[in-house]
């Protein structure tokens, strides 16, 4: 019979067990246990955060960029409450992720004990699965069942709270290899009868486009979408949350539509008569006015989560599926289809309003740097921030096979930027990261700088920088007469701060304002040169750029605000 062992033993040894090497960590008090444990350990790498906030996302950029579950330590009390807007990021993005907090000794709960709260409570709606351990004895199993409903079906983030005794306590050295999880049961199949109706529908249609969401990333499904629309000649689109599914230079791919998307995407919308939806939830910043989206074609609608088929958009055929189940059988009975007249109509809206910005007479054209990017960085992985760079970014940055590009979508998260390029790097070492992001959201989470430097992580920081809330102040512009309260984040002397460039070195980072279009490619060169640790480009751009198209909220897509 084995020697019973710690808690915080069979902490460790699960993580080993689930194959994880890094984990994203910040020390209080209730893990001071586990902590001691992971000193002795050798074998996982902790990554020491500077906030438990960008903890959270830096676990979403290393999950996004591997494909794997994710794992972050905090301690009780405001060590848990920080990351409750990471978390709420990586639920509506769909970010398998195991999240540890520790929690007061299970006599002091419930008594207001110092650093003591509800944790699991208070993330029940934004978390696929909370819960506190109460039982030595059931520690193996709920650990397990965390990290089993954290990467099946609907990836998601999962909480698991550990009092600090029972992190002492000693019991069975039992680390289960599965659990059965009553009343879960994640679909792992599809119905071939649906699937076939919903393939029938397609290969009659004389306008057939596929809508592709961030559920066929998350599915690790992109070359099955590939092989699907090349083998029928139909054109595709994406959602933001899907940007490289396909690649930017395939002739089959319209690029984004939504809220900022492309003329061409959205008129395709607008005027298919079959629309192939896999892997979107269809939110309001891809439909527009629900009533007018997709108002001349029959919906087919392919998810994982049948609760999120024809809540937003009544569709025609729902098929509940994963997106590369699906996939992979729809590509045995693609057959080629003659789309050459719509394509052709779409490359005419392509010609009628090309996307493209006029010359900036302040500052450097963002279409500038994003060019720059591609010429400089044709092989990196992608991380924005969110802001009007994060859209520019979407239309402008041309990604290849192998690239990703990592953004918060259901959230809208500032502050996502820096600390997800950061796990991202972490987690894809041998890969250029290239961070865009803006001056707002990046002073959210700055002193990840900290982490980044401490670890010699080569990010590649691109600061598009107007001196203001971009796209809030857009908004002010186009829509309430210039008024623009709050959102110059200058003084009133004209006075910015900080300095990015005496802030960056005070940190020794290597750090370049570029204020000439002239001298992108130079300063992207130079920071390429730079492997040793991360590097600041603080590109000066004007305030009175916008992101266009821009449909209105609320508005179909059809009504573009072109210039």
């Amino acid at each position: 019979m084995a020697l019973n062992i710690t808690g915080r033993k069979l902490f460790v040894k699960a993580l080993k067990e689930e194959g994880i090497d890094t984990i994203f960590a910040y020390p209080g008090g209730m893990i001071t246990d586990i902590m001691d444990e992971l000193y002795k350990t050798e074998g996982i790498r902790v990554i020491l955060g500077r906030h438990e906030q960008a903890l959270i996302h830096e676990a979403e950029g290393y999950a996004r960029a591997t494909g794997k579950t994710a794992v972050v330590l905090v301690t009780s009390g405001p060590g848990a409450t920080n990351t409750i807007t990471g978390i709420a990021d990586a639920y509506y993005d769909s970010i398998p992720m195991v999240i540890f907090t520790g929690q007061v000794p299970l006599h002091l709960i419930g008594n207001d004990a110092f650093q003591e709260v509800d944790i699991v409570g208070m993330t029940r709606s934004i978390t696929k699965y909370g819960v506190t351990v109460r039982d030595r004895a059931d520690m193996g199993r709920l650990i397990k069942m965390g990290f089993q409903i954290a990467s099946t079906g609907k990836p998601g983030p999962v909480l698991i709270d550990i009092p600090k005794d029972i992190q002492t306590i000693s019991g069975s050295p039992e680390y289960p290899d599965h659990v059965d999880i009553r009343g879960y049961h994640p679909n792992e199949s599809v119905h071939i009868g649906q699937l076939k109706k919903a393939y029938r529908l397609l290969k009659n249609a004389k306008r057939p486009l596929i809508l592709a969401g961030g559920g066929v990333r998350i599915a690790r499904a992109e070359k099955y979408l590939l092989n699907f629309a090349t083998k029928m000649g139909i054109p595709v689109t994406t959602t933001v949350m899907a940007k490289g599914v396909m690649p930017d230079d395939n002739k089959l791919y319209i690029g984004n539509c939504g809220m900022h998307g492309r003329f061409a995407a959205n008129k395709a919308v607008t005027e298919c008569d079959v629309l192939f939806s896999i892997g979107t939830r269809f939110n309001d910043r891809i439909t527009g006015e629900l009533d007018k989206f997709a108002p001349k074609a029959q919906i087919v609608h392919v998810d994982i989560a049948s609760a999120s088929i024809s809540r937003n958009v009544e569709v025609d055929v729902p098929v509940t599926a994963d997106a590369k189940i699906a996939l992979e059988k729809l590509v045995e009975y693609a057959e080629p289809m003659d789309t050459d007249k719509w394509l052709a109509k779409i490359d005419e809206w392509e010609q009628e309003h090309p996307l493209g910005m006029p010359n900036t007479k302040i500052g450097i054209c963002p279409q500038t740097i994003c060019e720059a990017i591609n010429e400089v960085f044709p092989d990196a992985n992608i991380v924005t921030d969110v802001g009007q760079h994060q859209m520019w970014a979407s239309q402008f940055i041309k990604l290849n096979k192998g690239q990703q590009f990592i953004t918060s979508g259901g959230l809208g998260t500032m502050g996502f930027g820096f600390p997800a390029a950061i796990g991202a790097a972490v987690g894809k070492p041998k890969k250029p990261t290239v961070l865009i992001t803006g001056d707002g959201g990046f002073q959210m989470n700055m002193q990840e700088m900290a982490t980044a430097m401490t670890e010699k992580i080569p990010v590649i920081i691109c600061i598009f920088n107007n001196a203001n809330l971009g796209m809030v102040r857009q908004m002010q512009q186009l829509f309430y007469g210039k008024r623009y309260e709050i959102t110059n984040l200058g003084a009133p002397d004209g006075s910015y701060y900080p300095d990015f460039i005496k802030w960056a070195e005070s940190y020794s980072c290597k750090a370049i304002r570029v204020t000439d279009g002239d001298d992108v490619v130079g300063a992207l060169k130079q920071a390429r040169k730079n492997t040793a640790g991360p590097t600041v480009l603080d590109f000066i751009v004007s305030p009175d750029d916008l992101v266009l198209p821009m449909v209105k909220s609320g508005t179909p897509l059809s009504d573009m605000i072109l210039k």
